[in-house]
């Protein structure tokens, strides 16, 4: 009996020790796993301490240039394609000459507004309402300046786009490609499940989402900062979320265009979204001072706005509008101009309006804040990559041809013959 208890004894004490020993190299396993985790948050924090937002008073905004654009244009064009390739044009004039905004205005009687069909859009000022003319317009206008891997996301089949794959592309600054190391970019928010107030994921056009430091809802647009130097393809990136006037105060890099609508001529400037509103105003118009006679340099403005008429001018819009008072319509503008002294046509289409002010009006502009140089052209997309380019003259397109002038059967010259038919790029 005795050397059975002394056994069991000793079996007990040995189970002990191995509870021990278990116990022991748990609690190991558990302060490293501990230690890791710590390590990977203080790496995920220094990611984002990586990325500077300075704080910009309002004194040192980058002075901005608005446009507004009748929607009655809309309804002169003869066909669903010409009225979609006249949105067209508006949004390259406003790409090509840096419009931070573009109003879409309605220039019709409110008796009219009634009887013509309305529709709705999401603007930056929420849901608006308006006549059918204005907003395909502004719908057009948001999907050109809407980088391509996020249309999809914001923009469903709709009848009003049914031809914008006809249009050429804005080619902005601020549409990336999957490898720009570009550290700003636009992005959607996305449903991916995330622990309680540790952010965001936010889709932005690379292989992976990044995840941003602020819990955000679904579905919106943003725009993010990565880290300098960040690894595009990692399954870890962190972002910050920053304004989208953020790029071009840091950079100088153009970043699109906002679209306003407003369903009166007065809205145009009473529902400015700066502060203080607009404090230069510039009215075109054939019966204007010739836009020559300026002083180059002369128009000094933190924000500028720059109004164009329909086919009748801007007098119908100020008759149909009844809470504007003055007499006439040179008496809205603090500068009532004529782009186009000596035009040998009886009337200049809007769409030409706007390419031809803004060129005149290059000199005679003088901003407060102007924008940053901006010198980081090697991370964003250039006209290289783009176009027929990177189609037509690829050497994979390229062919042996047999020529008769060969001197044996066997031995031919290799000719390269590139596709004439470029039907395919249009």
């Amino acid at each position: 009996m005795k050397v059975n208890e002394k056994k069991r004894l000793k079996d007990r004490e040995k189970m002990a020790l191995k509870e021990k020993k278990r116990e022991k190299r748990q609690l190991n396993l558990l302060n490293r796993v501990k230690e890791q985790f710590e390590e990977l948050e203080q790496e995920k924090q220094a990611a984002l301490d990586d990325v500077p937002v300075p704080e910009v008073s309002e004194d040192q905004r980058v002075s901005t240039v608005s446009i507004a654009v009748p929607g009655s244009i809309m309804e002169n064009a003869q066909s669903p394609e010409l009225r979609t390739y006249l949105a067209g044009q508006i949004a390259r004039a406003a790409c090509v000459f840096q419009v931070d905004e573009v109003i879409v205005f309605d220039d019709c009687a409110p008796d009219n507004q009634g009887a013509d069909r309305m529709g709705s859009i999401e603007t930056s000022e929420g849901a608006t309402s308006a006549r059918r003319c204005c907003i395909q317009l502004a719908r057009i206008l948001q999907y050109l300046e809407c980088p391509q891997y996020l249309r999809k996301h914001f923009f469903p089949i709709h009848n009003d786009l049914k031809y914008c794959g006809l249009l050429n592309p804005l080619d902005s600054q601020h549409h990336l490609r999957q490898m720009s190391e570009f550290v700003f970019r636009e992005g959607i928010v996305t449903n991916k499940p995330v622990k309680m107030g540790k952010g965001s994921y936010v889709n932005v056009g690379l292989l992976n989402d990044v995840r941003v430091n602020t819990v955000l809802e679904p579905n919106l647009r943003v725009t993010v900062k990565l880290p300098e130097g960040a690894e595009l393809k990692s399954k870890k990136l962190r972002a910050k979320v920053v304004p989208p006037s953020q790029p071009r105060q840091e950079t100088g890099i153009y970043w699109g265009y906002t679209v306003r609508i407003a369903n009166s001529l007065s809205q145009v400037f009473t529902k400015s979204p700066y502060k203080g509103g607009y404090d230069l105003t510039i009215g075109t118009s054939d019966r204007g001072t010739n836009v020559h006679e300026l002083e180059a340099k002369s128009l000094s403005y933190r924000h500028v706005l720059v109004v164009f008429g329909g086919v009748l001018g801007l007098e119908p819009a100020l008759e149909s509008d009844t809470k504007l008072t003055v007499d006439s319509v040179e008496d809205l503008f603090d500068e009532y101009l004529n782009t186009v002294p000596g035009q040998g046509s009886r009337t200049v289409r809007t769409e030409e309006a706007i390419l031809i002010s803004m060129a005149a009006l290059g000199g005679k502009l003088h901003p407060v804040n102007a924008p940053k140089p901006f010198a980081c052209f090697d991370a964003i997309p250039q006209s290289k990559d783009t176009g027929i380019q990177q189609y037509a003259f690829n050497d994979k397109r390229t062919k042996p041809k047999k020529t008769p002038e060969a001197s044996t059967p066997d031995t031919f010259p290799v000719v390269n013959v590139v596709d004439d038919d470029m039907s395919r790029f249009d």
